[in-house]
């Protein structure tokens, strides 16, 4: 026993090892860090950009950094993303591979450079202090909101006040600036936006008031959070182009003068409440729209069929099967689970081939087909490293054939039976040949850093591959190359057409090879466009009120293309005709540009201006031990057994967050309590996958609250190791291994209600964890899958052993109604000892929510839960639980409340439970039954705090008793 103490205790004071071996480089501004050598060649170029900038934010802003930002570049994701957090530190996170350009989606100049003029915008804004915070800050440091200590809402309130937005504020400014940080090239200035609101207006459709922006429009919509930016982006522009750019400079800035919430700055600046400053931009985005919508239809709009009434959401590049009269292309919309679709093009029916696995927002995955053997070949984990697989369309099964292979932009090519992509690796792009049988994949071209290549396509005679081309600064041309000169090693490529700052967005072969059709937003709108081979020129094909996108040729006289809809894409049935005239339309940034030409001014100066090497001060490996220090320090209050204590928690942690330390000390004054149970502390300590928790007395704040007790006395040491076996999201296989010790016990740890038959007793834990859980867009929970669990749970008392193996098994389906599903949970226990030692039982009982809670909020689902009786009122060494649980769609509510107070959703969820106890012995077994409800309210409070209300009630059942029932009344922070 003293053992296992001892190293309990040197788990506080010899941490692991670092798992990785990661680098940095250090100026007086940054902390740089990376991984390995691989994408050393792209540490300075970052560091510039970093620098860069941050000195545009700092004279813009008149902002003084509070400390060093610590930047960690990394290449664990196929397409490139970021983001940036001011709490507890400066801190910014940034995936160096290629952007995705899908539907003009991002802007398509130098990558790093942008992502870091975005990225710092948040750094600024949120960092950024007056005289005020910087005193809360020397007291607190900056803090973040913890659901363990609710008051921590206030530290973080009064050290960081402008974290208390919604995202569609921080996200705006950022997108604003950093289109005029490019020189215009961005989406402030850009077709997409134009077109989602132009749609919105054109179909009469609603445009998100605040409260129903927050409650509805990033929750249900097909766009998800992105309308956040798209929104943001939209106000900030509108209020720019009326009161000028440097009014939103003012509003975003915490100068000494300011208010900390951001929307009584927002009066202070505008002189107008920023709910009706929101109403007046929606009238005057309809009005504006409907402008363009008129110059538009200055020239015959092309008339369109719809092939199907449904309206896909997001889209894959499709393809055509002539055979079987189909259109083939992966859907994500609300309500149903992301999948590959078959679209008759005569009947309009819509059927699901096969799940997508981890689905990009946009594009889903990267599709290619072969029409002699039917099959369609496809991505998953979209976000992440690709996998490439195959479904056969004949028989419905699916394979793998290349795990991790981080291709997509498939194509393929008939004549040779092979797959082209692009593989995106250590931040450059690469053209690949995937040969049959697809097992492994051959570097045909590595493009130089800054150029990506996307959208390829090969002839119908497998001699010339075809695709767009986004050089460094921004241009986008539409290149061809023959193949038989690329196998040979001549990576020559000819430039088709210049598209300037405009994407030429998935042009491909009709079945002659004679043309090449696509879209571009080339006028503003985005519309067809065909390449002449023989004129060797672009020739338009669509005037388009919303937009037209990913054509297919038809037929001589017909095209399919997908026509852009507020819900998504849906496909539809044009001519195969060229215009002679289409009329652009106004883009709310250039009349920004010419009512406010500030913006011109805002061009940040290129990062190769930075004088970089005499910044450095430093470089080496990085030591995460070695930067330990303190981030925040802040009161809290705690609930032991029924008394109150106050105290303080310490949090430190190296920059990163790789090692973390916490403690935790607080006293209760009253004197009823012994002398020895006023003291309470906690010491925790993590680094990777181990944990290591020493406790004395333990309090817990929602212990004030009850019914269910945390606290308890006496002493503990605890070590924990977790790993993952499987992390293939949404899949993921992963164990941990406990030991705990405890002493002075009254009650048992897990069991507030069971008093211990001995106060010390060790316990070593193994759990292994499977699940495979997932959901559609605008989902409120998990809606199919299935997750198993195997605990090993043995308590060493008295040197007597008790095991305990428990073994739990969920499986759900989703049903026709959308976002509801139907789940069966199961759990099944044994334990080996005397049937009346407490410590040879498993307990049961109670829904176990307190009245102010911080865990899950459908608790019922736990398997130690049994709602309609006492908590821990169950016992028993062997049980057998089943539990049939129907969750119901849940109720959107676009606008209850007000702009810092408002409703989200409700949902309702109906279930039943049947238990058998000591199912061996016919004295001692128990059978009861319980049907129970529970309504979860979630609801938002300041835009970003998130809370949830709950009610339940159950009853349950049990022979020769009469029923009992119970009622759970439950807030949940955070």
């Amino acid at each position: 026993m003293k053992k296992i103490l001892i190293v309990c205790l040197l788990s506080f004071l010899i941490p692991l090892e670092t798992h990785a071996q990661f680098n940095n480089l250090l100026t007086p501004n940054q902390r740089l860090v990376y991984y390995g050598d691989a994408t050393s060649y792209m540490v300075d170029y970052v560091g510039r950009c970093v620098e860069n900038s941050l000195g545009f934010h700092k004279a813009l802003y008149h902002y003084t950094p509070s400390e060093e930002v610590t930047v960690i570049m990394h290449d664990l994701n196929d397409y490139g993303n970021a983001g940036a957090s001011s709490i507890p530190r400066n801190f910014v996170m940034i995936a160096i591979a290629p952007s995705n350009f899908v539907y003009e989606t991002a802007p398509a100049n130098e990558r790093i450079n942008t992502t870091m003029n975005h990225e710092f915008v948040h750094i600024a804004t949120l960092d950024g202090a007056n005289s005020r915070d910087n005193f809360y800050r020397s007291l607190f440091g900056k803090v973040a909101e913890a659901s363990e200590n609710p008051l921590t809402m206030i530290f973080s309130y009064l050290t960081t006040p402008r974290r208390a937005s919604p995202r569609w504020y921080r996200e705006g400014i950022a997108v604003y600036l950093e289109t005029w940080m490019a020189g215009g090239i961005g989406r402030a200035l850009g077709g997409f936006d134009e077109m989602v609101f132009r749609t919105l207006v054109e179909e009469n459709a609603v445009i998100h008031d605040l409260v129903g922006l927050e409650s509805e429009g990033t929750q249900t919509d097909f766009q998800v959070e992105v309308n956040a930016y798209l929104y943001g982006t939209r106000f900030m522009s509108y209020l720019a182009l009326k009161y000028g750019s440097e009014k939103l400079i003012e509003w975003t800035s915490r100068d000494e003068d300011s208010y900390a919430y951001f929307g009584a700055q927002f009066s202070h600046v505008f002189g107008i409440n920023m709910s009706d400053a929101w109403l007046e931009w929606i009238e005057w985005e309809r009005d504006f729209q409907q402008k363009n919508i008129k110059s538009i239809n200055k020239y015959p709009i092309t008339p369109y069929r719809n092939i199907t009434s449904n309206i896909l959401g997001s889209l894959s590049r499709p393809y055509i099967d002539k055979e079987n009269n189909k259109i083939y292309a992966a859907v994500n919309y609300p309500g149903q689970t992301a999948h590959i679709a078959s679209i008759d093009i005569a009947t309009g029916s819509v059927d699901k081939i096969i799940d997508v696995k981890g689905p990009a927002l946009y594009f889903v995955t990267s599709l290619a087909y072969d029409p002699k053997n039917q099959k369609l070949f496809y991505t998953s984990d979209n976000n992440d490293w690709r996998d490439l697989l195959e479904v056969d369309l004949k028989t419905g099964d699916s394979k793998v054939l290349i795990e991790e292979a981080r291709t997509g932009e498939l194509t393929f090519n008939k004549i040779d039976n092979s797959l082209w992509g692009i593989r995106h690796f250590n931040g450059i792009t690469t053209l690949v040949r995937i040969p049959f049988p697809y097992t492994e994949w051959n570097q045909i071209y590595s493009l130089p850093y800054g150029q990506t290549m996307y959208d390829i396509d090969i002839s119908n005679d497998g001699k010339t591959i075809i695709g767009a081309l986004a050089e460094i600064n921004g241009t986008q041309l539409l290149i061809e190359s023959k193949i038989d000169s690329l196998l040979l090693g001549i990576t020559k490529f000819d430039t088709l057409f210049n598209f300037e700052n405009s994407l030429p967005a998935n042009f491909t072969f009709s079945e002659d090879d004679k043309y090449l059709y696509g879209s571009s937003y080339y006028t503003g709108v985005s519309n067809i466009f065909r390449y002449d081979y023989d004129k060797e020129d672009m020739e338009i094909m669509s005037n388009c009120e919303t937009g037209f996108f990913r054509p297919i040729p038809f037929s001589t006289d017909s095209l399919i293309s997908f026509r852009y809809n507020s819900q998504g894409f849906s496909p539809v049935m044009i001519e195969n005709n060229p215009l002679q005239n289409v009329a652009a339309i106004s883009l709310l940034g250039q009349e920004i540009v010419e009512a406010d030409p500030i913006v011109t001014t805002w061009a940040a100066p290129a990062p190769s201006s930075i004088n970089f090497d005499s910044l450095i001060v430093g470089k080496g490996e990085y030591n995460a031990f070695a930067h330990i220090g303190l981030a925040t320090a802040y009161p809290i209050i705690e609930g032991y057994k029924e008394f109150v204590s106050y105290g303080m928690k310490f949090n430190l942690s190296d920059p990163i967050g790789f090692q973390n330390f916490g403690i935790t000390a607080s006293y209760s004054p009253n004197r009823l309590l012994p002398a020895d149970e006023r003291y309470h502390l906690a010491l925790e300590y993590s680094h990777f996958g181990f944990e290591a928790t020493a406790t004395l007395n333990n309090s817990d704040f929602y212990d004030l609250f009850g019914p269910t007790k945390s606290s308890r006395k006496g002493y503990s040491f605890g070590i924990k190791y977790h790993a993952n076996l499987i992390y293939d999201t949404p899949e993921i296989m992963d164990y941990n291994i406990y030991a705990n010790y405890y002493g002075d016990l009254e009650r048992l740890p897990s069991y507030q209600n069971v008093i211990a038959s001995y106060d010390r007793f060790l316990n070593v834990c193994f759990t292994l964890n499977y699940k495979d859980l997932r959901a559609s867009l605008g989902a409120v929970d998990y809606e199919k899958g299935i997750k198993v669990g195997f605990n090993a749970n043995n308590n060493y008392v008295l040197e007597t052993l008790y095991p305990h193996v428990h073994t739990n098994l969920d499986f759900g389906f989703s049903l026709p109604i959308n976002h509801s599903s139907i789940w069966l949970r199961s759990s099944a226990g044994y334990a080996y000892g005397d049937r009346n030692e407490p410590f040879a039982n498993f307990y049961f009982g109670g829904f176990g929510n307190n009245y102010v809670d911080n865990l899950n909020e459908k608790r019922y689902r736990e398997y130690y839960s049994f709602p309609g009786v006492e908590l821990n009122s169950i016992a028993g060494t062997n049980y057998g639980k089943l539990m049939l649980e129907w969750n119901l769609p849940p109720l959107r509510f676009r606008n209850l409340g007000f702009s810092t107070f408002f409703v989200n959703y409700a949902r309702t969820s109906l279930f039943s439970n049947v238990i058998l106890t000591n199912i061996d012995s016919q004295n001692d077994k128990r059978s009861l039954a319980n049907i129970g409800a529970q309504i979860d309210l979630k609801f938002i409070i300041f835009f970003h705090l998130k809370m949830t209300f709950s009610v339940g009630y159950a009853m349950a059942f049990e022979e020769y008793n009469k029923p009992t029932d119970e009622i759970m009344f439950s807030l949940k922070i955070f």
